[in-house]
């Protein structure tokens, strides 16, 4: 039997955390365990609330979203972060992906994507919404290979599946296309 997966949200705007509760909660195989308006008792609310996943704005009040991930990193490696924001600058993405993010997804997200990419990412994926994809891609490609620098170096392979992703491609597709 499968179980639900529980989330809990971290996001200071009050009409859209409302919202994602109500979403995530009154969905199917989904549990919302609380949602809070900023990280100021991230691990206590973590403690309380035991998720799975946790859904994390970036720009909050007090402790942001990246420094909370870098903290819930250090406490619990193994919990899945999915990053969710208005923001969709390099700096953005790369600072909350070192800090230790498992996705990275737009605020301007549908309802029924924001349920699939929280699945993706309970599931091990590391979703990214296809305009964040892009600029991965393009920031990627603009990176030197040598192997003294510090940046990534992807295979052949690994770009073809970042492609997929960039064409907003869920993994299942992408397995097919890339015969995974």
């Amino acid at each position: 039997m499968k179980r639900d997966i529980r989330v809990t949200i971290f996001e200071d705007n009050k009409s859209l955390r409302l919202s994602l509760f109500q979403l995530i909660h009154g969905s199917e195989g989904f549990i919302c365990g609380g949602a809070f308006e900023d990280c100021l008792d991230l691990l206590k609310n973590i403690e309380d609330t035991k998720p799975d996943l946790v859904l994390m704005d970036i720009e909050m009040p007090g402790i942001n979203g990246i420094e909370a991930v870098k903290i819930l990193r250090d406490k619990y490696p193994e919990l899945k972060i999915l990053m969710q924001t208005i923001f969709d600058d390099n700096e953005k993405i790369f600072q909350s992906i070192l800090a230790g993010a498992s996705g990275y997804i737009l605020k301007n997200t549908t309802p029924s994507r924001f349920l699939e990419y929280i699945k993706e990412t309970f599931d091990g994926g590391a979703p990214l919404s296809p305009s964040v994809a892009t600029r991965v891609l393009k920031i990627v490609a603009l990176q030197p290979s040598s192997p003294k620098s510090n940046v990534f170096s992807l295979s052949a392979r690994e770009k073809d599946i970042l492609s997929c992703l960039v064409k907003g491609m869920s993994y299942k597709l992408i397995a097919d296309a890339c015969f995974i």
